[in-house]
């Protein structure tokens, strides 16, 4: 018992040195990737990795090794004593509890209750079940409802759905607050603890509980979990007057996203574009090093794309080693889904590359975290570092902001629908609303939309049902309700009505 108290106190000592020190590289990376290179003050690049070993690749002996070198450096007699309070306070729990307790779960429950304290939704202990959900949702596919989501404010909030995933066609978006699965109440949850229950095999089914902050009351949306494969590089080549214009579509950074991610671009250079979209749109991030080689393709050496500062204070900049920009203009789309890694590319092309950046705020998550493993599988993924832009801004819980704002039509926003008892002329309802707001996207005149259902509206609800197979009832019924909602998907997903790609392609050529 003393022993593996000891190894768990040693390994939190681990977590702070690492923080403070930052040369330690090459112990795998979760969420936003550590850098695996580091710059000199004189802005030279280095390579971490060809000194240090992965963490996980270290044998018995060094990992010895490494924590008693650590130990020794950090430890004093106030260390010892601290320790030994711990070991106190296990041993009268352990001996003098009422019921048998389990040691496993004391230990857990310290690691976890010390993390508590940090008051840092993104640092979290994550057991070997947990971990390995986690590890398949970076590495390679998963099965699930496919949504990135985070801890904010208390809160389990959807970060962004995955490009074709069941949260997406679902109609999930971004900042909706998980309340309940399947009637559960996810209140007091960690994060972790949170995705295993959203998650589950494929074909089966889920129904969560979401606050949305355009909703006043809770919404019920069912879901039908699906494989989630992670394909994160998409490209395309749009023709604006007579120009070629390049576009690659980032929807995660995971562990191939940047080697795609050079080979569209090398393809699409190869067809002769004019210009380029990088669209980062309900992209919640991933790997560190991934858009660290992507934003090596386009930023100078002379400013750095990214910068990163620990605990103390002290910043290092990273920087590419290419001599100039391309020669051709690049346009990034962004959203209120676009965060961390996302961010970063974002606010380096703003601000060290001079490049519009078309959309709405972004998330706002300025930290980088590191997994460190255990010896039995579990996990502290710990916030070591924040990130900031190549001038020196910490986005944290501001975003980035675009340097042409542009939203997509009102009904892209809408909210599912869900309707009890059939909605008709002179009743008032929130509902009403955000079904006016669906017809009027759709084409079809509601006469107005702040919640009264007004003759105008009745015929435009009939007009909708007679053009839709429905009984032109003018009522506003569950089943009306829901082809309105599938039409606005339609809509959603028809690239016609992209109005924010639209814009980026405008401002790309400067028309």
């Amino acid at each position: 018992m003393n022993l593996r108290m000891r190894y768990v106190a040693i390994l939190m000592v681990l977590a702070l040195l690492l923080g403070a020190a930052g040369s330690y590289a090459g112990i795998k990376i979760a969420q936003s990737e550590t850098p695996k290179t580091e710059t000199t003050d004189e802005g030279q690049t280095a390579n971490a990795d060809k000194e240090t070993k992965n963490f996980a690749e270290l044998d018995e002996e060094e990992r010895k090794s490494l924590f008693e070198s650590i130990a020794g450096k950090g430890s004093d007699d106030k260390d010892a004593s601290e320790l030994e309070k711990i070991e106190k306070a296990y041993d009268i729990i352990e001996e003098n509890y009422v019921q048998n307790v389990d040691k496993d779960q004391l230990i857990e429950g310290a690691i976890q209750g010390m993390l508590g304290t940090l008051e840092d939704p993104y640092s979290v202990y994550m057991d070997k079940e947990t971990m390995a959900q986690f590890n398949d949702s970076i590495e390679s596919s998963f099965e699930g409802i496919g949504a990135e989501v985070s801890m904010v404010n208390g809160k389990v909030t959807v970060v962004a759905p995955i490009k074709g995933s069941p949260a997406e066609k679902a109609g999930l978006k971004p900042n909706d607050q998980i309340l309940e699965v399947d009637g559960e109440s996810v209140e007091g949850l960690d994060l972790y603890d949170a995705v295993l229950k959203i998650r589950g095999e494929k074909g089966s089914k889920v129904t969560l509980t979401i606050q949305r902050p355009s909703a006043s009351e809770p919404l019920k949306v069912d879901i039908t979990r699906d494989e989630i494969p992670l394909e994160t590089v998409y490209s395309d080549i749009k023709e604006v007057d007579g120009k070629k214009a390049g576009v690659i579509e980032i929807t995660s950074f995971a562990e191939q996203t940047a080697e795609d991610f050079s080979k569209a671009l090398k393809e699409l250079e190869g067809k002769g574009i004019d210009g380029l979209v990088i669209d980062v749109r309900g992209n919640p991030g991933g790997l560190f090093t991934d858009v660290q080689e992507i934003l090596k393709e386009f930023i100078p050496q002379d400013t750095p794309y990214v910068q990163v500062e620990d605990r103390n204070g002290k910043k290092t900049r990273y920087k590419s080693t290419i001599d100039k920009k391309k020669d051709y203009p690049i346009t990034v789309l962004q959203d209120e889904g676009s965060a961390s890694a996302s961010e970063i590319l974002s606010a380096a092309m703003k601000e060290a590359g001079k490049y519009e950046v078309v959309g709405t705020k972004s998330f706002g998550k300025g930290t980088v975290q590191q997994a460190i493993p255990l010896e039995d599988g579990s996990t502290i993924k710990l916030t070591l570092f924040k990130w900031l832009t190549p001038e020196g801004n910490w986005i944290h819980e501001k975003g980035v902001k675009p340097t042409i704002e542009t939203k997509q039509p009102e009904h892209f926003y809408t909210n599912p629908v869900s309707i009890e008892e059939p909605f008709e002329y002179d009743d008032n309802h929130e509902k009403i609303k955000n079904l006016q707001v669906m017809l009027e996207g759709l084409g079809y005149d509601p006469g107005r939309t702040d919640g009264y259902f007004s003759k105008a509206t009745e015929q435009a609800v009939k007009k909708f049902q007679s053009e839709n197979d429905l009984t032109a009832s003018g009522k506003l019924d569950q089943e009306t309700g829901g082809k309105i909602e599938e039409k606005v998907i339609e809509s959603v997903r028809d690239d016609k009505n992209d109005k924010q790609m639209d814009k980026a392609l405008e401002v790309l050529f400067g028309a």
